[in-house]
């Protein structure tokens, strides 16, 4: 079975998972200089094995160990996968931890010798590679990108706080920076949705919790943008299940191969 496979990689991989997969906070931010570790080779289907490196890249206040599930499932299916954690866990400026990540971006590429890595981000780190594409030359440096209930046209739950009297996001500038019709979403989605030569997929879920209105996890100008239900209607993933999700994981791999959107509702 799959989550048997997941759980043996789980387990062959604890030694070395802080140099393959989980960056300190420290190497996330890029102030240590080293390079990530080259990923481990393995018995792969061909499309996975020719494939781009893959980051995958941390939402706002989720350490890297957070995705390792989702980071074995890659493994297994033979992909080179490294884990980017934001700055500071992704509390303050997006722009900020935008610019960091693009130093990563180019540390994996040298690491690899490969011209273009492919990203799967989560939440706020979906809007952080948005930022590095549009703003910082990663058209040319990214293959395919995967968001994953990220909030591309803002969510109102970043501006509950104010609505209960507490300021303004509590102070978090990203949350900010997440609220609909910020000046950062503004001129993020200033004219083209998807710039550069890089194959855009936007995943979404009615349940949702933190993205809302959920068709705010979509992507203009011919972006391939899957909601989970409308393939399986039974499926419930929450905002953090899209990363753990067995269907969601199908969407993933499928786009990372370029492959047909056929999400496998029975995926565990």
């Amino acid at each position: 079975m799959l989550l048997r496979k997941i759980l043996a990689a789980l387990a062959a991989s604890t030694a070395t998972a802080a140099a393959l997969a989980a960056p300190s906070p420290a190497a996330a931010q890029t102030t240590t200089g080293a390079r990530p570790a080259a990923a481990p080779a393995s018995a792969a289907p061909p499309a996975a094995a020719a494939a781009n490196p893959v980051i995958v890249v941390a939402g706002l206040s989720t350490p890297a160990l957070g995705y390792e599930p989702l980071a074995a499932r890659l493994r297994v299916d033979g992909f080179r996968v490294w884990i980017y954690q934001l700055p500071g866990l992704g509390f303050g400026d997006i722009a900020d931890s935008a610019r960091a990540f693009s130093a990563y971006v180019d540390q994996v590429r040298a690491a690899t010798g490969a011209a273009r890595v492919d990203l799967v981000a989560h939440s706020e780190g979906g809007l952080v590679s948005r930022y590095l594409i549009r703003n910082l030359g990663g058209g040319t440096r990214v293959g395919r990108y995967v968001s994953l209930g990220t909030p591309h046209y803002g969510t109102y739950v970043a501006d509950i706080a104010k609505f209960l009297g507490l300021g303004s996001c509590l102070g978090i500038v990203a949350c900010q920076q997440m609220a609909i019709g910020s000046s950062f979403l503004t001129a993020l989605n200033d004219g083209d949705d998807t710039p550069g030569d890089v194959r855009w997929t936007a995943v979404r879920t009615l349940q949702d919790e933190l993205v809302r209105p959920v068709d705010n996890a979509t992507l203009a100008d011919g972006a391939t943008n899957v909601l989970i239900q409308s393939w399986c209607p039974l499926r419930i993933v929450g905002h953090l299940g899209l990363v753990l999700d067995g269907t969601t994981y199908t969407v993933v791999r499928g786009a990372l191969t370029d492959s047909p959107v056929r999400p496998d509702c029975y995926a565990l």
